[in-house]
């Protein structure tokens, strides 16, 4: 299994949509940058993303699952774009501020701070585990 982090602005699609999705989870649709792209094609099912509210809060809320790997993004004809599906599996007790992020030692390499503007980013397992405590969660 491996770790992610994706972004998404609180008034265009937040933590609370995806948890109405239910089980059925949603497309990560939308994302046109390359880099995240690729991202999304090395998604495996079961892999575990950390949920980001990008502009205002800035702040990793819960934790998603990838229920669907890599297929063509259904908001555009562009064969080029895909994305991935995940559902919403918990929400985090104390959402982890980029504040807190850039705090903390540990977390100091992460691709958060490095690639700021990278809306899917992969995550170490064990700035995984960090996040995780942080935000009074179990990993």
């Amino acid at each position: 299994m491996r770790y992610w982090l994706m972004k998404s602005e609180p008034d265009v699609f937040s933590w609370d949509n995806l948890v109405a999705k239910g089980d059925a989870g949603e497309e990560w649709d939308g994302v046109r940058n390359y880099q995240a792209r690729n991202f999304m094609r090395e998604m495996q099912l079961g892999d575990r993303a950390f949920f980001y509210h990008s502009q205002s809060d800035k702040a990793v809320v819960g934790i998603c699952e990838v229920i669907a790997e890599a297929h063509p993004d259904s908001t555009t004809d562009d064969p080029r774009w895909e994305c991935v599906d995940v559902k919403a599996l918990r929400p985090f007790a104390t959402p982890v501020t980029l504040a807190m992020v850039k705090e903390e030692p540990q977390l100091a390499e992460m691709a958060l701070l490095r690639q700021s503007r990278l809306s899917v980013q992969p995550v170490s397992e064990e700035e995984w585990r960090v996040i995780c405590a942080m935000g009074g969660v179990d990993p």
